[in-house]
């Protein structure tokens, strides 16, 4: 008599997990730690603190949704990029890296999972804040005014601001330092292109002055210019050392 054997469904081992599944895994990594529960809590405090101040001690001509927003996107611009800085870094500082990799061996797929789960989140911390700025004017009574290109614009900045922050936190591979240096890099550089010699090119690679108008104006074919260079130094050429860190980096 032969003996019958029970065959499990076979699964492929080397199946892929999709993107969409990757994403969901780092938007949870963003909330799952204390340090980023608590800094997205921060952020929407903040977010309805500058908002209610402004209701409260604003004049009453500045209340506008338009000014409301504005008012409001300030702590998530601010704030928003060192959690992306910690969703990359915190492989490193937990020593999650090993195991992360191990189930995805293809390490690209991780990091670009944790730019798409930054523009996810970013997108949310727009949303947020249009919605604490709509209440807002609702309670005083303002102005029902903003300009369609005002959303467009802010959400490429808050999304820029994010992506920006996992760039410093894949060159830097270390929180600390990654943080000190996205806010201390530019800070210095726009002090240095104080000096007349260096105007025309602060012009170009000062993100205070290039990346400003994006929340404040409809901006034109050379401020768009000028935007995209600066986002090339402080934010595409810190990805790509960051892509090539990780991929042919080691791991511990």
């Amino acid at each position: 008599m032969s003996t019958a054997t029970l065959t499990a469904p076979a699964r492929d081992r080397d199946a892929r997990p999709g993107l969409v599944r990757l994403t969901v895994v780092e938007l949870r990594k963003m909330t799952d730690t204390r340090s980023g529960f608590w800094l997205l809590l921060t952020t929407a405090l903040l977010t309805a603190a500058a908002v209610v101040l402004f209701a409260i001690f604003g004049e009453s001509d500045e209340h506008t949704l338009t000014d409301f927003f504005g008012l409001a996107l300030a702590a998530p611009s601010i704030l928003m990029p060192i959690t992306g800085i910690l969703l990359v870094t915190s492989e490193w500082s937990q020593r999650t890296a090993m195991l992360t990799f191990a189930l995805v061996p293809e390490r690209s797929r991780v990091l670009w999972a944790k730019l798409a789960a930054s523009v996810v989140l970013s997108v949310a911390a727009l949303q947020i804040a249009l919605a604490v700025a709509v209440v807002g004017t609702a309670v005083v009574g303002g102005e029902w005014s903003l300009p369609a290109w005002m959303l467009g614009q802010s959400a490429i900045s808050v999304a820029t601001g994010m992506i920006s922050g996992v760039a410093f936190g894949a060159m830097l591979l270390a929180p600390a330092p990654a943080i000190v240096l996205f806010f201390a890099l530019p800070a210095a550089w726009s002090a240095l292109s104080s000096f007349a010699f260096l105007e025309g090119a602060a012009r170009w690679l000062d993100g205070s002055r290039s990346l400003s108008p994006l929340t404040e104006e409809l901006m034109s074919t050379t401020q768009w210019a000028r935007a995209g260079t600066t986002l090339a130094v402080w934010m595409l050429l810190p990805l790509l050392i960051g892509f090539w860190r990780i991929t042919r980096g080691g791991v511990r």
